[in-house]
């Protein structure tokens, strides 16, 4: 006999407020109710535009910029705004999570924006007659729309060179100033001032004009000039301060009325509230690299890639770089490339409208940023796909391809070297290696992969505590000043470090068998005895490059970590090429290059694509790889994550790689009581209770509730949750986001009052409803949550029971990024 339906007390109870109307169900068919028709969507279009005008003219009516997620044509209309409306300032029970500050984006929600859009673009003329007629326009508008992420490239490649060209001769300039001045145009720098151009008027060495004239008076200067940059660097830096929202602990005298959840250890007797002040960054410090993978991975930081951070960034990498510290541009330039290339995508509905196809061009701006750096166009690409992208189809590589060439072709006619070269280190040593020589670039690779490993531990110990003491914390400048001075100090006696780094590996790479190089280096080479001097200098700067940046790599302004790394393991190999007969040392500095930027960065594939584009050297590809892949084995033994990655969570910034992600689930031990399945992920009762709507019935539920629920989920300062919407056996019926829900309770102000009921089956707010959230059941595996985060990008996950597909939980990434935060 079959057993009649549990009733809506038995099933919902235990967990939900029940907001049952005394109206009857509506008597529509099922596809009816789920079908949303073509009035109403005009009538919501009519309503959006109409909400715009009246925030256009009433400025105070709303606290930010609306920016559409999803379709306006029928199927469904996201709203988000621009700061993720960040500032609320209610008060209410619920848990506090990690990473409140970031909005999270739904890639499958825009995924289907953009096939509605396609749809529409090319079914249009069917519809209507009049267009019909007009088959050129048409087939203009389809090519217009297919063109724009090529054009779009093409301007992001051409804007990065000019920022770069500009940026590179501003590095060059500055940089000389601490040593001297050219008389006759004190805008140069000190390689342009002392060449002299057959058929012109040029310069010579005696146009160069030294500060002082003694060694210590030169020592003082340069350590006077390196300060005053360094000031001027971190002073230019502290304009992009800014605050992300985030939920803050107050003291709480009301909180009476609910207790705890049985499985909730973070709720205490406090409340949380989203506050203005929240979380404080410095948009323009550091690389960039690790807040670009947090964006690309599909989280938002506001400001974070707007012209002034530009600006910025080109400004204070110039002077970081010319202060001489163990820092380089070619990580700002990523950044710079980045906002580039946001900057230019914005100009597109196509990609302003768009989130997904935002990153999708923001991908291809990365990968123009490293080129225009090194010089490497498909090294950049590379990188792109490696290092930073999450997501990276086909298309965003041949755009990236595009792009980088343009970038760097671009560059080497603008030509800031003077040497009117693509390639940055150019080399021709002429000679090959043999078997014997293999072993010496395994020496190299463990040499690199210890050095990474050392640098990524120290450097995290060095920011948790030194940079958490009050006086460092709160005077950002003043460290600043401290390592600026450190850094002087101890790099200008030693000929070898004393220049900028680029400089410093490209002496480091010369072959001093070759008549024309007869630098310092290849003197101090070339003499038969004495050299017990020029080791000390090479194994002194070594270890003093190792030391600088793990104290430099942090600071509060525009600063890489490629270069450092490369000048360390070159200064290391030509150490070791002393040792070697019959060959040039620069090899060795070459290859050692590679392996200690391996084995700090991590990188693999790109890292020897790269140093092949840099040198030229196309016949040492082998040892690149063999040192590159053995740094990397022996730094993942030391520290398991990379620079970049470690920056993430000093940072706090969120991001989920599933590959690390599964690693950390199956580790789990037999003591686990669940083996990591969903339920671990399960919101506590308490959480259930505020974010799930039970709408009775008949599917309506009244205004106030809906209120209600809005400010308590912008007390607990998600912003990207949203409420589970169940009928009357708590079966899903849909997701309803906060940003969705607080638009459609602005809209619904002017028609209804808070005691009325709201249709969530017809009309404005069925509108914006997700029918078709992604289910899973709570005795999954929490590897499936992993995959459906990590792969398909969602912003939400709904579990249900097995047996009943009643709902029991949300998931957002947010819940999951914790509960992976959680696992050693």
């Amino acid at each position: 006999m079959a057993q009649p339906p549990p009733s809506a007390a038995d099933e919902c109870s235990p967990l939900l407020h029940h907001d049952v109307s005394s109206h009857p169900p509506p008597n529509r068919p099922q596809e009816q109710q789920r079908q949303h028709s073509t009035t109403s969507h005009a009538s919501l279009r009519v309503q959006i535009r109409g909400r715009k005008t009246h925030r256009k003219h009433n400025p105070g009516a709303y606290d930010g910029d609306i920016e559409s997620l999803s379709s306006t044509d029928g199927t469904s209309v996201g709203l988000i705004s621009r700061d993720e409306r960040a500032l609320s300032q209610q008060t209410a029970l619920g848990e506090r999570l990690p990473y409140n500050d970031y909005a999270t984006i739904d890639w499958l929600h825009d995924l289907v924006k953009d096939s509605v859009r396609h749809r529409r673009l090319r079914h249009l003329h069917i519809h209507s007659p009049a267009i019909r007629k007009s088959t050129v326009r048409i087939k203009l508008a389809t090519w217009w729309d297919a063109a724009q992420g090529w054009v779009a490239a093409f301007l992001i490649g051409i804007i990065t060179a000019c920022v770069a060209f500009v940026v590179d001769i501003s590095v060059a300039t500055v940089a000389d100033w601490k040593e001297g001045y050219c008389s006759r145009n004190v805008f140069i720098h000190r390689a342009a001032c002392c060449s002299e151009i057959p058929g012109q008027d040029g310069g010579s060495c005696e146009d160069w004009r030294p500060w002082a004239a003694t060694t210590r008076g030169a020592y003082v200067v340069y350590i006077a000039f390196a300060l005053l940059f360094g000031l001027i660097a971190g002073s230019v830096t502290m304009t992009t301060r800014a605050n992300l929202p985030a939920v803050a602990d107050v003291p709480s005298t009301n909180m009476k009325s609910k207790g705890k959840g049985k499985d909730d250890d973070s709720v205490d007797d406090t409340y949380v509230t989203e506050t203005a002040v929240g979380k404080m960054m410095y948009m323009a410090a550091g690389s960039g690299i690790p807040e670009i993978k947090t964006i690309l991975s599909g989280f938002v930081i506001p400001h974070f890639l707007g012209l002034k951070v530009l600006l910025v960034k080109a400004v204070g990498a110039t002077f970081a770089v010319a202060t001489g510290m163990c820092l380089g541009k070619e990580g700002p330039f990523v950044h710079i490339s980045t906002c580039v290339g946001y900057l230019v995508a914005n100009l597109f509905p196509k990609y302003r409208g768009n989130q997904r196809k935002l990153r999708e061009m923001l991908s291809v701006a990365c990968s123009s940023g490293l080129s225009v750096a090194f010089g490497a166009p498909i090294g950049g690409v590379l990188f792109s796909y490696e290092e930073i992208s999450t997501y990276f189809p086909r298309r965003v590589m041949w755009r990236s391809f595009l792009c980088s060439l343009v970038a760097a072709a671009a560059l080497k006619e603008l030509n800031p070297t003077g040497t009117g070269k693509l390639v940055l280190f150019e080399t021709k040593y002429g000679v090959d290696y043999n078997f014997v020589h293999y072993f010496i670039f395994v020496v190299l690779g463990i040499s690199g992969g210890i050095f990474g490993g050392v640098f990524c531990y120290a450097n995290f110990v060095w920011s948790k505590f030194f940079r958490r003491l009050p006086l460092i914390k709160n005077n950002p400048v003043l460290e600043l000043a401290l390592v600026v001075l450190v850094t002087a100090l101890l790099q200008y006696p030693n000929r070898l470090i004393r220049d900028t780094g680029d400089v410093v590996m490209e002496e480091l790479l010369v072959d001093c068998n070759k008549p024309e190089h007869q630098s310092w280096l290849c003197q101090q080479e070339a003499k038969t005895d004495g050299k017990g001097e020029y080791y000390a200098w090479l194994i002194s700067g070594t270890f003093v490059k190792l030391l600088l940046t793990i104290i430099t790599f942090g600071c509060k302004v525009p600063s890489g970590i490629i270069i450092p790394a490369l000048d360390a393991g070159a200064l290391f190999g030509r150490m070791i090429g002393q040792l070697i007969d019959s060959i040039s040392p620069g090899i060795f500095a070459m290859v050692g290059a590679a392996a200690f930027l391996a084995g700090v960065s991590r990188m693999t594939v790109s890292l020897a694509v790269i140093m092949f584009e840099l040198t030229g050297e196309v016949n040492f590809i082998p040892p690149f790889m063999i040192a590159i892949l053995t740094a990397k084995w022996v730094a993942d033994a030391i520290s398991a994550e990379g620079v970049y990655d470690l920056s993430q969570h000093l940072l706090g910034h969120p991001f989920l790689d599933a590959e690390h992600a599964l690693d950390k689930v199956r580790g789990l031990g037999p003591e686990s009581d669940h083996r990591g399945t969903m339920e671990d992920l399960m919101p506590p009762e308490s959480t259930m209770e505020e974010i799930t709507l039970y709408t009775g019935p008949n599917y309506r539920v009244r205004k106030a509730t809906l209120r209600e629920k809005l400010s308590k989920l912008k007390a607990r300062g998600l912003m990207d949750a949203g409420l589970v919407i169940v009928n009357e056996r708590c079966i899903c019926h849909g997701y309803l986001p906060e940003a969705e829900l607080e638009f459609a309770l602005e809209a619904l102000d002017e028609t209804c009052e808070d005691g009325d009921e709201v249709d969530l089956l017809d009309g404005m707010v069925s509108e914006l409803i997700d029918r078709s959230p992604m289910t899973v059941t709570a005795k999954a595996p929490v590897e499936y949550a992993v995959e459906l985060f990590g792969k398909l990008g969602l912003r939400y996950l709904i579990i249900v029971e097995e047996e009943t597909a009643r709902v029991v939980g949300v998931v957002i990434k947010k819940r999951l990024l914790n509960y992976l935060d959680g696992l050693h």
